[in-house]
């Protein structure tokens, strides 16, 4: 008790301190690694100068390997070469990436969709590159001996030329390469409409009812008399709206135009993409997309991950049930009608409303507690304190948008430089619109050896300040940005070797465990009274009967949210085991009926999955946020146990020394029972979702 205790008062939060950020560069060298703060593009013109020198780099540095003589081959020249070009690449295309969705210039956007395109087409090109095959397999034709993060990259590199269409004769590998040049375009567009997608709806105060006035007389909401105009595809407007509006039309209509939001753009390219996503798995020998895509995840193949869905579906029904009931008893008694029934636009206003009636928690009124400023430094104070970090603020040289804000990260102990990370954090017109770690500089040994320290972004969507008060966040907001930063500080603490096994680029159906992992913070009544007070008293923190209810309220509406949840990952599954070239048609149908059977039925005549823009980046890889949770829920044991609890450095250390630095650069598995210290249990994640064993 006391150690907690003690370990609680020395995180409290402090403003961060201010760096310079020359003098952290120029301390990297002493550590043999090297800090390059990113040059960002911003004019078409420049968009497209990048991308051009980009292929033209690329290109020579693919001749050089593709002209080496049968005898000349070695891993440098070939394994670690391709290694060394493919950092280059994603170089330019992560932050174009971010460029397309950060840009306050509309122009500049477009400008970096098309330049992603190019360089993803000529990216696909690569891999069929004879020569350059040639001297790969004339190299593995050694049978060189290596171990380590040398082997692994070996082996996954002839892999990916296995799973390319490198070992098809040529024809059928042409066409497989012409097959895939087409799709990344159309992957790229779709995932751009998604971006671009907006929808104003108007409403007036008493469609409204219910609706928080602090969130009304946010600037830009009332824009008549009594007309308030909220946007379908702002999150937090959905979720306004959803959570508090009283009248059913109303939240019916919000939800109904966000399944629908990029439809006519995006259900044409989406069986374009489902079909040719399918004509290349059978091309290369797979039965399905999914058979291929979950081939090098952690899962191994479809069949286990739909199974692994399909179990957690059932053992969720009666937890399901019984909360839908609950939901049903709640409207019967608002609305007098005795054959009530939820709708998929009820269940987040009742779950919401049995919080309030049930459990006394109304989550509007807990954001006095979380004003974005102590919030973020509570969690900087947590995370330097666990892994072992020094943060400080520095002038970014170039802002995308003026609130933006750049940070150092260095090793507490040595002093090291480690990398540095930005901070986007509301929304505005053309921006992405969720939340997101965007990569902007991967972790990698550099052929002069000399380490390159990672650079990245978090991406976000959360309340402006208003005149009269800070960014207030609600609890979930707050989970939120403990997750998103748990990916940061996995890309910035890595040691792998090669930027293919570095920070992040761990198996997909694995990435988001570390993440969801630190979820479990703001849960615990240590940590939110490091941090959490109410922003006009802040002498008032959380009481532990609001934590206590927050939590009973949690598991009371699990099944309905988990469900919902699974219902995503199936559906991303089917489609990509169901939909061929002779049923693209079928491809709204298809997913709406999935969508309604495991969950809620879904509005008439929507078409949710043009929204759905997991289906591009996580393509048959949805179910991945369900697996890892399950990884995530074993791993916070880990802290739960530790003397410190949630504050505990030694936990923190061994995370980050046992997931963070390895990054892929060794079996996952590996990495994930050398944290535990025992092999994994489902057990913990079992009992969170409230589902017996």
């Amino acid at each position: 008790m006391a150690a907690s205790l003690t370990a609680c008062s020395s995180v409290k939060p402090k403003p961060i301190p201010t760096g310079d950020l020359e003098q952290f560069q120029a301390r990297a060298a002493r550590f043999h690694s090297i800090v390059t703060v990113p040059t960002f593009e911003t004019t078409p013109a420049a968009v497209n100068a990048t991308v051009d020198q980009t292929i033209a780099d690329g290109n020579a540095a693919l001749d050089a390997i593709g002209g080496l003589k049968p005898a000349a081959v070695n891993f440098a020249n070939t394994i670690r070469a391709l290694d060394d070009m493919g950092y280059q690449i994603s170089k330019a295309s992560d932050r174009l990436g971010l460029i397309e969705q950060t840009s306050t210039n509309a122009a500049v956007r477009d400008a970096a969709t098309d330049a992603l395109k190019k360089l993803s087409q000529w990216s696909v090109g690569t891999d069929y590159r004879e020569d350059v095959y040639a001297a790969v397999k004339a190299y593995a034709a050694t049978q060189p001996r290596l171990d380590g993060e040398d082997k692994k990259l070996f082996e996954e590199t002839v892999r990916d030329y296995r799973r390319a269409g490198l070992a098809l004769p040529k024809d059928q590998r042409d066409d497989v390469e012409k097959l895939r040049k087409e799709l990344t375009g159309l992957e790229t567009d779709f995932e751009n409409n998604v971006t671009k997608a907006t929808h104003a709806l108007k409403f007036t105060k008493s469609e409204l009812d219910g609706v928080p006035d602090a969130f009304l007389t946010q600037a830009g909401i009332k824009t008549g008399p009594d007309e308030y105009t909220l946007m379908a595809n702002i999150t937090f407007h959905y979720i306004m709206v959803e959570d508090n509006a009283k009248l059913e039309a109303t939240r019916k209509k919000m939800i109904t135009v966000q399944c629908n939001l990029a439809r006519e753009q995006n259900i044409p390219l989406l069986q374009k993409i489902l079909v040719l996503r399918d004509d290349i798995a059978h091309k290369l020998g797979y039965a399905s997309y999914a058979d291929y895509a979950t081939e090098t995840r952690m899962v191994k193949n479809a069949a286990t991950a739909i199974t692994f869905l399909q179990n957690l579906k059932t053992g969720l029904q009666p937890k399901l049930d019984a909360e839908l009931e609950e939901f049903r008893q709640l409207k019967i008694k608002e609305t007098g009608d005795a054959n009530a029934t939820i709708n998929v636009w009820d269940w987040r206003y009742f779950a919401n409303e049995l919080k309030k009636t049930k459990y006394n928690v109304d989550a509007e009124q807990l954001r006095v507690y979380f004003p974005m400023d102590r919030v973020k430094e509570g969690l900087f104070a947590i995370y330097q304190r666990i892994f072992g970090l020094k943060f400080e603020r520095v002038e970014a040289p170039y802002k995308w948008v003026g609130d933006l804000q750049l940070y150092t990260v260095s090793d507490a102990k040595s002093g090291e430089p480690l990398g540095l990370f930005y901070l986007d954090l509301f929304p505005r017109e053309g921006k992405y619109n969720h939340f997101a770690q965007f990569g902007i500089t991967e972790g990698k040994l550099l052929p002069d050896g000399r380490y390159q320290r990672p650079v990245c972004a978090l991406v976000c969507n959360f309340p402006p300040p208003q005149p009269d008060k800070p960014s207030l966040m609600s609890h979930d907001e707050v989970e939120t940005i403990f997750h998103e930063f748990g990916h940061a500080m996995h890309t910035i603490l890595t040691r792998a070797k090669y930027s293919r096994f570095s920070g992040t680029s761990v198996p997909q159906d694995f990435v988001e465990a570390p993440s969801q992992m630190l979820e479990n913070w703001p849960w615990d009544k240590k940590v939110l009274d490091s941090f959490a007070a109410d922003y006009r008293d802040p002498k008032k923190k959380i009481p532990q009967d609001i934590l206590r209810q927050l939590k009973a309220s949690r598991l009371a509406t699990e099944g309905t949210f988990y469900r919902r949840q699974l219902s995503f990952g199936l559906m991303d599954l089917m489609l990509h085991t169901q939909i061929h070239a002779t049923n693209a048609d079928d491809l709204v149908p298809l997913s709406n009926q999935i969508l309604s059977d495991v969950s809620l039925p879904v509005p008439p005549d929507t078409a949710f999955v043009a929204y759905f823009g997991h289906i591009i980046g996580y393509g048959a890889g949805y179910y991945g946020y369900a697996w890892a949770d399950a990884i995530a829920a074993d791993m916070a044991t880990v802290f739960e146990k530790s003397p410190d609890g949630f504050f505990d450095k030694n936990a923190g250390m061994r995370m980050r020394n046992e997931i963070y630095s390895v990054g892929n650069s060794r079996d996952i598995n590996i990495s994930i029972e050398k944290f535990l210290g025992r092999e994994r249990s489902l057990t913990p994640f079992l009992k969170k979702i409230g589902v017996d064993k």
